[in-house]
């Protein structure tokens, strides 16, 4: 295909891609003190859109995308799932109740599931090892740069024009960029490309044949699924800098969202680059660049727990704690990928986001709001602390998973078609 011959063109387009699907996913919480009061939502109904509906979709379709990007055309079921949640997030819009709306973000957790896997996958092809890092760091990037973005959205656009309209023209924008993916080819098995994986069922098998016979990728999977922990830790920081540290809400609300664009790009960004730079040298390859970055942030994460508000090692602190987990999306998924056979990639990926959305995501928030709560109730000065300080020392286990890792294969064990070297 002509168009893999611009591989850095690909990532670029796929960036773009990400942000925008972060920009609608999150958009949700950009506008939650409107969408609550003119749909009358409760507490725990918004909390089951934020959370609940975007696990049991997201997570189960991930591995389903997976399998499809993994046996047919990347482009065309990135396509698919673009139209999908751009449809509904324009439907997001249009809703007028609880139920209207949790049926529309759920469908936009569908779409958005083909996303990932597909564009992993591709990355993996289009960049040789020595690359693959940090395309996919770059790749990545998407995260902080969408949710970002999707404050400022609402802020701004949002803000003159209403959250329906805001919802509904980031739906046509979503269709626009959707048409073009569809005119690219992207064939599988043959001459020159990918391979094509199986039908659903033999895939999900045959990867897990795959994860059991690979200790390497056990045991980076394990680690990545470990260090989502601490973002759950980010859900509840702007509630212990308030309740047990004394922040004024909006003004703290204004710096945790400047340092988590910042330092998340940077991460990303930083992370990915240097681990392709650092891992030929190193002593684990990438899995050693990842427990590198662990002994170094998680020393400062923990540290910000009992240091004076607002001095420097508490900032310091706080800004480790939203560099690492983007750090680790480049080597992580770049080792991941490069020993898995090429197709499985995408259903890899799948597996992966399915483990983090269900153990990190849902089981860690509920986790830690219900033991911040019994802490609360048992008399503890400050509950929260104890519980942030525990997502800590979970980025400190995922270290040991890492070092594990580090001591399997450095380099694929699956022939790529790499196009960029």
């Amino acid at each position: 295909m002509r168009w893999k011959n611009s591989p850095r063109a690909v990532l670029v387009a796929l960036l773009a891609i990400h942000v925008l699907a972060h920009i609608d996913r999150n958009m949700l919480l950009g506008f939650s003190p409107q969408i609550t009061q003119e749909l009358a939502l409760s507490n725990a109904q918004y909390g089951f859109l934020t959370g609940a509906v975007w696990v049991l979709s997201f997570g189960v379709m991930a591995v389903f995308m997976g399998t499809l990007a993994d046996r047919f055309s990347r482009t065309k079921v990135m396509a698919a799932g673009i139209l999908v949640w751009s449809v509904c997030t324009a439907a997001s819009g249009a809703a007028h109740s609880f139920e209207q709306m949790a049926a529309a973000r759920f469908l936009v957790a569908s779409g958005e599931a083909a996303l990932v896997p597909a564009a992993v996958s591709l990355l993996a092809e289009l960049f040789g090892d020595e690359r693959r890092g940090g395309a996919m760091g770059i790749f990545f990037m998407g995260i902080p740069l969408g949710m970002g973005l999707s404050f400022l959205l609402a802020g701004s656009f949002g803000a003159s024009e209403g959250w329906r309209s805001t919802f509904t023209m980031l739906g046509i924008v979503g269709v626009v960029v959707a048409l073009p993916l569809l005119m690219l080819r992207d064939r599988r098995g043959a001459p020159g490309e990918a391979e094509r994986g199986a039908p659903f069922r033999q895939q999900v098998r045959g990867v897990l044949a795959v994860l059991r016979a690979n200790r390497t990728v056990q045991a980076t999977i394990a680690g990545f699924v470990l260090v989502h922990l601490v973002f759950v830790g980010l859900v509840f920081t702007q509630l212990w800098l308030v309740r047990e540290r004394g922040f004024d809400p909006s003004q703290i609300a204004r710096q945790l969202g400047g340092l988590e664009i910042l330092f998340g790009v940077l991460g990303a960004l930083v992370g990915g680059m240097l681990s392709d730079r650092f891992a030929r040298r190193m002593k684990g390859g990438h899995a050693g660049f990842m427990l590198a970055l662990i002994a170094l942030c998680t020393p400062l994460m923990i540290a910000a727990r009992f240091a004076p508000a607002g001095s420097d090692l508490f900032y310091v602190g706080l800004c480790a704690g939203f560099f690492l987990p983007l750090a680790l999306y480049g080597p992580a998924l770049a080792l991941i990928q490069g020993l898995t056979p090429v197709q499985m990639r995408s259903t890899v990926t799948g597996v992966t986001m399915l483990l983090i959305n269900v153990l990190a995501v849902a089981i860690g928030n509920l986790a830690a709001g219900a033991a911040s709560d019994r802490l609360t109730a048992a008399g503890f000065a400050s509950p929260l602390t104890v519980v942030l300080l525990a997502t800590d020392l979970f980025a400190v286990l995922a270290g040991v998973f890492f070092a594990m890792a580090a001591r399997g294969p450095k380099v694929q064990c699956a022939p790529t078609p790499a196009i960029a070297h």
